[in-house]
């Protein structure tokens, strides 16, 4: 585990064996490096300590026994997205999964299984079937057909564990199975770039609960990432909704219109415009002519943004993890200094949130 651990992290810093070799202090050489990373030799505490501090990572992270790996990561990223890119994703979201997991183990959580079991298909016939495997989800969970103030906050819910990171510029999320070892069962995760705003983020976090409840399509005519955008579309956006809002079977639709329909599904304009022409609200050829003009750089550019705090954007945070934190600080499972280290908040932060505001 230290080794995997040691060469992801040389791997995030750019560093050769020799390059974290001449950071360390007290000094090593790159014959150590190799031999820590091979699993043939563990460190003293003392170069433990410097290692951390040369590669600008936690001892929670180069010792943590939470995260044996992550399996079947896929990138959302850029083209363009290094190696180093993909290794310091990696590594940041392991370091956050240490004290995620860890906090779980001190309240003794049970971790919920098959919740998506009976929803699982692995055939679609066609796209409107998508749309009804998305109603059927949304049924189950009795969600209605109003749009849904947070999918971070749903996801959670459901038991994948959601996490907002300062990931590298080229790289907008990512999505895994964490494999804990033969005592723990698996766990979904979704990763987010702090960088990536809220309509495009309430989208990817609808996609990947598609690839939770579409395995496969079973159909060459409908790709599998296409069903899930599909599948996002409609889940975000439900057609019955949607009609109430916009009409049915409309020849045209202004500006204006759009934005206040992205606004109010919490989505992209240019997911809107698709999601009108799949309703059929707008006919296709409505749709394909807005992307050849007015709406041409929407794919690139959002127009007018939900920005931060915002409508939905106020709701689309990670809130489990802090609250898990805090429990655990209100039950004195754990120390203060703990706690502040687990939120990245300065200690004097904690301990007056602790105690609360002292009247005078």
């Amino acid at each position: 585990m230290f080794g995997q651990r040691l060469r992801l992290a040389r791997k995030k810093a750019g560093l050769s064996m020799k390059g974290l070799a001449d950071r360390v202090e007290p000094k090593i050489t790159a014959q150590a490096i190799s031999k820590y990373e091979a699993e043939k030799m563990m460190p003293s505490s003392s170069v433990l300590v410097g290692i951390g501090k040369a590669l600008g990572v936690s001892l929670d992270f180069l010792m943590g026994g939470q995260v044996e790996a992550l399996d079947g990561v896929e990138f959302r990223k850029h083209s363009g997205t290094s190696a180093r890119d993909r290794a310091m994703a990696e590594a940041i979201v392991i370091e956050k999964l240490e004290n995620y997991l860890a906090i779980e183990d001190i309240l003794e959580l049970d971790e919920p299984e098959g919740l998506f079991d009976e929803l699982r298909c692995d055939q679609i016939d066609d796209e409107s079937h998508i749309d009804a495997k998305a109603m059927e989800v949304r049924d189950k969970w009795s969600l209605g057909i109003d749009p849904i103030p947070s999918m971070i906050a749903l996801l959670e819910d459901k038991g994948i564990r959601v996490i907002e990171a300062d990931l590298p510029e080229r790289i907008n999320g990512l999505a895994c199975t964490v494999n804990r070892g033969e005592n723990h069962p698996e766990i979904d995760v979704i990763v987010v770039s702090t960088r990536t705003n809220v309509e495009r983020k309430r989208f990817t976090l609808a996609h990947e609960l598609a690839h939770r409840v579409i395995t496969a399509t079973g159909n060459e005519s409908i790709k599998l990432e296409r069903a899930m955008n599909r599948f996002a579309g409609a889940f975000l956006v439900p057609r019955e909704h949607l009609e109430t809002e916009a009409g049915r079977n409309r020849h045209g639709m202004t500006y204006h219109e759009i934005i206040r329909l992205k606004w109010t599904y919490g989505v992209s304009a240019a997911a809107m415009l698709m999601r009108l022409g799949q309703v059929k609200i707008l006919s296709q050829s409505a749709v394909d002519y807005a992307f050849r003009s007015y709406a041409r750089s929407w794919r690139r550019n959002e127009p007018e943004p939900i920005e931060h705090d915002e409508g939905f954007a106020a709701f689309e945070k990670p809130q489990r993890f802090k609250r898990l934190v805090w429990r655990a600080l209100g039950e004195e499972l754990i120390s203060p200094v703990r706690a502040a280290q687990m939120l990245n908040l300065p200690l004097q932060t904690v301990e007056g949130d602790i105690r609360g505001p002292i009247e005078s």
